[in-house]
């Protein structure tokens, strides 16, 4: 099982190319001990652009860590500073980057389990309940 919190701070963790495409990226799932999400630090350097993909029932959510671009099903969307992204599996996306500074983004993505509706009651402690 793993243990209840971790704290990784992402410049300790190699950077590594994605297998398809000159992109790097900071692998934390493992880091982290997350065993229900997956986390990347991505790094776009100007001029690159991801490999299109989508997931296999897997939403996406994309946190820009620095102002950033994101395609969404071929069309380039400029994303603030601290602007976040949900992709559906189904959509085809990819991080882009058309300007002169490196973009810093956050992926998450999880399997679904339950629904938006129904994901689970709130456990409380004792002291909180």
């Amino acid at each position: 099982m793993a243990t209840g919190f971790s704290i990784v701070d992402p410049e300790e963790i190699p950077k590594e190319q994605f297998d398809t495409c000159e992109t790097m990226v900071r692998k934390l799932t493992e880091p982290l001990g997350a065993i229900e999400l997956r986390v990347n630090q991505v790094l776009v350097d100007p001029g690159e652009v991801t490999t299109p993909h989508t997931h296999e029932g897997q939403e996406e959510v994309f946190v820009a860590m620095t102002d950033g671009q994101i395609s969404i099903d071929g069309e380039v969307h400029d994303v603030p500073e601290g602007g976040v992204v949900r992709v559906h599996p189904d959509t085809v996306r990819n991080l882009c980057n058309h300007t002169g500074d490196t973009h810093v983004w956050f992926a998450f993505g999880a399997p679904p389990v339950g629904s938006v509706d129904d994901f689970g009651a709130y456990v409380l402690s004792d002291e909180e309940a």
